[in-house]
């Protein structure tokens, strides 16, 4: 490699716990544990690819082509090192720490630098002797790729590093009774449904607005992870124990509480609760004026944030004391509005949802939230209903209104990252996507949105991390299932797809049958993918999946007949937009008939169908990219986003 050539490497640091000490102690003791040390290490380097960059003292600096390569490397010395040392006297151990991080390196005159050697020195002094520490990085590069558990240590402060870097421990087979007692990440926390204690029923949407107002407190705090309410929601009113949650969802810390509002006077009680052993780790109530209620948020975020032994930065803490509204009235349409969006989504139940934000605004103009509850009234809408350019003309007004009130408000970089997609604009999307997750990371609806926009650019690497964010921060929401093993399915991970269905057959069977269901027919086994068909069926006997699978499967029995009448159901179904077109075209295609197909396709990039991720990557499409035509229409869909040359 020429000098100053820069490139992505995974770069592992190394040394020996307590060599200093050692030297000073019995200096010839030291050299020899160092030789041996040195002896061990080395051969395991290349078997993995690894290259030794240098030794500095008792450390080493190596460099990997992977991040996968330089993690089992690293296990494997530790392996081997804890052999060695069964049975020696504590003083003759060889005990060493491993810091791996990932990311840009330049070579010069044969040594290597940069902050990816930077950040793997300032790791490598957090791991316990015998232990390994891993950036997130790596992290999100080697899960699900390795049998060994990661835990999260949080976000940590390294020396001369710019931004704080989330470290995780490789948990090491013989460290996983030790785990087992610090149980799950503790800074990744689940806000539970606050139950309602109002003598009024109908505030019911006040405890749920609770519940959501917190989530997106706690989310602007860098060191926490929160999972979305699309997955909390589904525990409301259910009797299971705190850990079977904990466990569900993944997390090592719960937030419960209560809320009883009766006129203008609010009673809330918050408590924190270990995931792992369901203890109590802090508790509290409040009680006050409607007024306070912004206030009490703000405290119950700060006391779960110091529980958790997370800092606040000044700009968290200023955005935790930062009000909406000062309009109470306005803030309880707010909420209203905000409930009935998030259910079922009706044309009734937008009508009415868009009129309460409508008055919330009307309340207080400055309300930039309100602003962008409009602007999801009528991208819902334009969905659903309405044809796109109206409805998306509003909501961009609605959007750059509320961004001119508040240009650091998430949720509405997320909302325009939405609107932008749908229009094709997928590199204004993209932007408005990653400024949405850098003023809160825990968002999943733009990292399914990367996910995409990865997908259509040929990014299979990105693609997958994506989804597998989304997952992680929303994994009871049924499509982030979907899509994550599908994705695993298209990048040839076909047994990691098989083992994440497997675990989320029981929380969402219906979209992990899907799944089941695409694998098989992929695979050529149509009874297989039946069975999964018909067990759909009988979950969601109305889903368009059902039908135009079905008819999939007729075709490809040879039942045409059978397939055509499918294909009429989807053209005569109401509300389903133009992605139908494409669940056309693919009976089509099973068909045999790739004119119909292409022409189908056609019309579905004339409607601006969102569909080009299963169109690229899918095996089920596998012969349709075998066609001529196939490159006209890719070719169409990178001018059509924008990805053209």
């Amino acid at each position: 490699m020429s000098d100053n050539e820069r490139r992505l490497a995974a770069i592992m640091f190394t040394d020996i716990a307590g060599y200093t000490a050692l030297t000073q102690r019995d200096e010839a003791l030291a050299m020899k544990l160092l030789e041996e040390h040195r002896s061990l290490v080395r051969p395991f380097l290349p078997r993995h690819n690894g290259r030794e960059v240098k030794t500095i003292g008792d450390a080493f600096l190596v460099e990997f082509g992977s991040a996968l390569e330089a993690v089992r490397c690293a296990y494997d010395i530790q392996q081997s090192l804890h052999e060695l040392n069964n049975g020696r006297l504590a003083q003759k151990k060889v005990e060493i720490r491993v810091g791996i991080h990932l990311g840009d390196v330049i070579h010069s005159q044969g040594d290597v630098y940069g902050d990816a050697v930077n950040v793997a020195s300032r790791i490598e002094p957090l791991a316990t002797p015998g232990g390994i520490c891993i950036s997130e990085e790596v992290q999100r590069q080697v899960r699900n790729k390795l049998e060994f558990p990661m835990v999260s240590l949080g976000r940590r402060e390294l020396k001369n590093v710019g931004e704080s870097v989330e470290v995780f421990k490789v948990v090491l087979p013989w460290e996983r009774q030790e785990a087992a007692g610090q149980g799950l990440d503790r800074n990744r926390v689940a806000v539970l449904p606050f139950a309602n204690m109002s003598p009024d029923p109908a505030d019911e949407y006040f405890a749920d607005g609770m519940t959501e107002e917190l989530i997106d407190r706690l989310a602007q705090i860098k060191g926490i992870e929160v999972i979305a309410r699309t997955s909390v929601m589904t525990f409301k009113g259910e009797k299971k124990k705190a850990a079977q949650m904990a466990h569900e969802l993944g997390v090592g810390s719960l937030v419960e509480g209560s809320v009883r509002k009766a006129g203008n006077r609010v009673r809330v009680t918050a408590q924190l609760i270990n995931g792992t052993t369901e203890g109590h780790l802090w508790s509290s109530h409040y009680d006050g004026n409607l007024d306070d209620i912004f206030a009490v948020q703000s405290e119950i975020a700060e006391k779960v944030a110091s529980e958790l032994k997370v800092r606040l930065l000044e700009t968290e803490k200023k955005t935790l004391e930062k009000k909406p509204t000062e309009n109470t009235e306005a803030y309880s349409d707010f909420l209203r509005g905000r409930e009935l969006l998030r259910g079922e989504q009706t044309e009734t139940s937008l009508r009415q949802s868009l009129t309460l934000f409508e008055k919330a605004v009307e309340l207080d103009p400055s309300f930039a939230r309100a602003h962008v509850g409009i602007a999801e009234c009528h991208i819902a809408q334009a969905d659903l209903y309405e044809t796109k350019g109206t409805a998306h003309t509003v909501a961009r007004a609605s959007l750059k209104r509320a961004l001119e009130l508040d240009h650091d408000l998430p949720e509405a970089h997320s909302s325009l990252a939405s609107l932008l997609y749908n229009e094709d604009d997928l590199i204004g999307s993209e932007a408005e996507a990653m400024r949405a997750l850098d003023l809160n990371p825990s968002l999943p609806d733009p990292e399914r949105l990367l996910f995409e926009i990865a997908a259509t650019k040929g990014d299979l690497v990105g693609m997958v991390r994506h989804i597998e964010d989304a997952y992680r921060l929303d994994p009871i929401m049924p499509l982030n299932i979907l899509l994550l093993g599908e994705a695993y399915i298209w990048t040839g991970m076909d047994q990691e797809a098989l083992q994440h269905w497997k675990k989320t057959e029981p929380v969402s069977p219906a979209y992990t049958y899907r799944g089941l269901g695409d694998y098989y027919l992929g695979n050529g086994d149509l009874a297989k993918a039946r069975e999964y068909h018909d067990k759909v069926q009988k979950i969601l006997p109305n889903h368009p999946w059902v039908t135009w699978m079905g008819g999939a499967l007729d075709a490809r029995a040879g039942d045409r007949e059978k397939a055509l009448l499918a294909i009429k159901k989807l053209e005569e179904g109401v509300n389903q937009g133009p992605i139908v077109l494409n669940y056309m075209a693919y009976v089509y295609l099973n068909l045999g008939d790739l004119d119909s197909y292409f022409a189908q396709m056609s019309k579905a990039f004339d409607a601006r169908a969102q569909i080009q991720s299963f169109m690229l990557h899918s095996p089920l499409l596998a012969k349709a990219r075998e066609d001529p035509r196939f490159e006209n229409l890719v070719n169409r869909l990178k001018i059509q986003t924008g990805l053209a040359k």
